[in-house]
């Protein structure tokens, strides 16, 4: 679950002293992929899960003994290992921007740099998942979208990105351990082999109905599309709950298999659509006579979902900035607050990032301040960020971790997703209507950079 350099910094840092310094590390992005027009942040509660299982017992450290990646010392640290320092984060489900920290770890350098690669390998991924599922989402518009990925992707990778999906606006998945973990509603009935293993379409369809129902949904494409339609039809009759089309000319196919279903008295089957779809699709599709989508590769590979591009760098060392200055991977130093300005209208017109000037003795980050607020309890006043009577600013970093101890048992598992699906769905709501459109763009708020007191 982690990287070698992160243990060889370790030793070294032992030996120099300078892992008991105390530091805070910023995760942010560069960058959004190219046309993005914002990112999602999702993981956080996978994250805090494994926060509490991230330990070094007696056969990982004889490994790293007997490959000489530690030393006596360094494995005696590691023995004892345990998070004691602080975690502030933005909401899970929030939309973010390139150069927004959206998680920030304070506690000493020994502590925190092992975490790097576990935090990164969690949030990049699961936000990728995350920011290409609200795109599809949006260019559904109301259609609902089933996550179907898991033949896609690795058997682990495959739990996390139902959840992403999920989180981000999905409503159900076919991932067994998705529900079971997170507690992501299931879907799923039958692939083409169930109807090719039947003597016939029509038995495999007559089997399904008497199995799961009339309401189930029918797979009409195998052979032909009218001739699915009309079998489907016969087996469960006019209570049919929907046909699903998983190739083809999709706007063509949906026009035809409406009027098919109404003429033959299943008015009210719906019909699914999947097959490689991506935003771009549903978008297309728009005005096309289709009840919902079933999303697999376009979602859980990199072609759809491109990295979230985050990074760990250090900020602060014992109360000073400290910052990059190569070319091209600079950084800002400093710890800072991010603040969402938002119109009298809640609409959201900006991120405001301010690097805090810190009073002398400080150490953490100032929990009243960044505490968490709910998105509804956005307050107006006029603090060093320039906030006007006619404007609101929210805090966007809020305490999860304090002293190694999770500040709420309700961030993670079925309750903490649902909260995330929850905050998500608020938070795009607040953003720009541009967010929606999923052509080629720019970002949808511009994030503004200042000196905080």
């Amino acid at each position: 679950m982690t990287d070698r350099y992160e243990l060889t910094m370790l030793r070294a840092a032992l030996q120099s002293g300078a892992a008991h310094r105390h530091v805070v590390f910023e995760v942010f992005t560069r960058a959004l992929p190219p046309g993005r027009r914002f990112g999602v942040l999702a993981g956080t509660g996978r994250l805090l899960e494994a926060l509490a299982d991230f330990r070094f017992g007696p056969d990982e450290l004889a490994v790293l003994r007997a490959e000489e990646i530690v030393d006596e010392a360094t494995a005696a640290w590691l023995a004892d290992y345990r998070f004691h320092g602080d975690i502030h984060a933005f909401a899970e489900g929030e939309p973010f921007f390139a150069g927004t920290p959206v998680l920030v770890v304070e506690g000493t350098f020994g502590e925190a740099v092992l975490l790097e690669t576990l935090v990164l390998s969690i949030l990049n991924h699961d936000s990728a998942v995350a920011a290409a599922a609200a795109r599809m989402v949006a260019a559904a518009a109301g259609r609902p979208c089933l996550e179907m990925g898991s033949r896609r992707t690795h058997e682990a990778a495959a739990v996390a990105a139902a959840r992403a999906a999920y989180v981000a606006g999905f409503t159900a998945t076919s991932n067994l351990q998705a529900g079971r973990s997170y507690g992501v509603p299931g879907v799923g009935t039958s692939a083409h082999a169930f109807t090719l293993v039947h003597p016939s379409e029509a038995d495999a369809f007559a089997a399904q109905v008497r199995a799961l129902g009339a309401d189930t949904t029918l797979l009409v494409d195998t052979y032909d599309v009218t001739e699915g339609v009309a079998a489907a039809v016969a087996a469960a009759g006019p209570r049919l709950g929907a046909v699903r089309i998983d190739s083809g000319d999709m706007a063509a196919l949906a026009r035809a298999t409406r009027a098919q279903l109404d003429r033959l008295g299943a008015p009210g089957a719906r019909i699914v659509a999947t097959g490689d779809l991506d935003e771009h699709a549903l978008a297309r599709l728009a005005t096309s006579p289709l009840d919902g989508y079933g999303i697999g590769t376009s979602l859980v590979t990199g072609s759809g979902a491109p990295t979230a591009g985050f990074v760990y760098k250090l900020v602060e060392v014992d109360g000073a900035p400290v910052a990059k200055r190569s070319v091209g991977k600079g950084t800002r130093g400093g710890r800072k607050r991010v603040l969402r300005r938002h119109d009298p209208a809640g609409r959201a017109v900006a991120d405001i990032v301010q690097t805090e000037v810190v009073p002398a003795g400080a150490t953490s980050l100032d929990a009243a301040s960044l505490g968490g607020r709910p998105l509804e309890a956005a307050p107006s006043g006029g603090r060093s960020s320039g906030v006007t009577e006619n404007s609101r600013d929210r805090e966007l970093l809020r305490q999860l971790v304090v002293g190694g101890r999770l500040t709420d048992e309700g961030l993670i598992g079925p309750a903490g997703t649902a909260r995330a699906r929850e905050h998500h769905a608020r938070a795009f709501a607040a953003l720009p209507r541009s967010a929606g459109d999923v052509r080629f763009g720019q970002p949808c708020l511009p994030v503004v950079h200042t000196a905080g007191s």
